[in-house]
C-alpha cells in the first residue's frame, strides 16, 4: 500500500511541476500576443482616425454623426468608443465634449492592450478636437495620426524581438521553477 500512495507522490509532483512549467511560458506567450494585439488596435485606431478626418473634412459632418459612421463601420472596440461617444453626445449626458471623451475613454475595458500613455494620448486628442473649427480640427487630427504612426512603427519594428523575448522568459522562469521545485 505504501508503494501505491508513494507513486501516486511521484506521479502528483510531476503533474505539478509540467503544469508550473507549461504555465510559466504560457504567461510568456500570452505577454507576447498582447503586445500584438496593442499594435492591431492602434492600426484600427488610426484607421478610424482616418476616417474621421474624411468625415469631418471631405463629408463636413458634424462631430456626433461622424462618430455615429465610424462606430458603425467598426466591429470592434474602435467602433464602440466612437459609438458610445456619439450616444453621450446626443443624449446630452456628461458635460462638455472633453468631458464626455474623457469619460468614454475612462470607461475603455481595462483589458484593452492599451497602455496609459496610448490613454493619455487619446485623452489629448479629444481635449484639442472638439472645440476648434475644421482647420485646427484637421492639424489635431494630423498630429494624432502621425503619433500614432510612430507608435505603430516602433511596435512593428520590434515585434519579433518582443515575441521572443517574453516566449524566451516565460520559458526560462518555467524551466527555473521546475528546478526549485525539485
Amino acid at each position: 500500500m505504501d508503494e501505491l500512495w508513494l507513486s501516486y507522490g511521484i506521479w502528483i509532483k510531476t503533474a505539478g511541476i509540467l503544469c508550473t512549467g507549461a504555465g510559466a511560458a504560457g504567461i510568456g506567450i500570452s505577454m507576447g500576443s498582447r503586445f500584438r494585439d496593442r499594435l492591431k488596435l492602434l492600426e484600427e485606431l488610426q484607421r478610424a482616425v482616418s476616417l474621421l478626418k474624411g468625415e469631418i473634412l471631405y463629408a463636413n459632418e458634424p462631430l456626433k454623426e461622424a462618430f455615429s459612421h465610424i462606430g458603425q463601420r467598426k466591429d470592434s472596440p474602435v467602433g464602440g468608443f466612437f459609438l458610445g461617444i456619439a450616444e453621450r453626445m446626443e443624449t446630452g449626458e456628461g458635460g462638455s465634449f472633453y468631458d464626455m471623451w474623457q469619460s468614454q475613454v475612462d470607461g475603455m475595458e481595462r483589458g484593452l492592450p492599451l497602455t496609459e500613455e496610448d490613454r493619455r494620448q487619446l485623452k489629448t486628442f479629444g481635449e484639442d478636437l472638439g472645440y476648434l473649427d475644421h482647420r485646427m480640427q484637421e492639424r489635431t487630427i494630423r498630429l494624432y495620426q502621425d503619433q500614432l504612426e510612430n507608435e505603430i512603427a516602433y511596435l512593428r519594428e520590434h515585434l519579433q524581438e518582443k515575441n521572443r523575448l517574453y516566449t524566451s522568459l516565460g520559458i526560462a522562469a518555467g524551466l527555473f521553477l521546475v528546478i526549485v521545485m525539485c
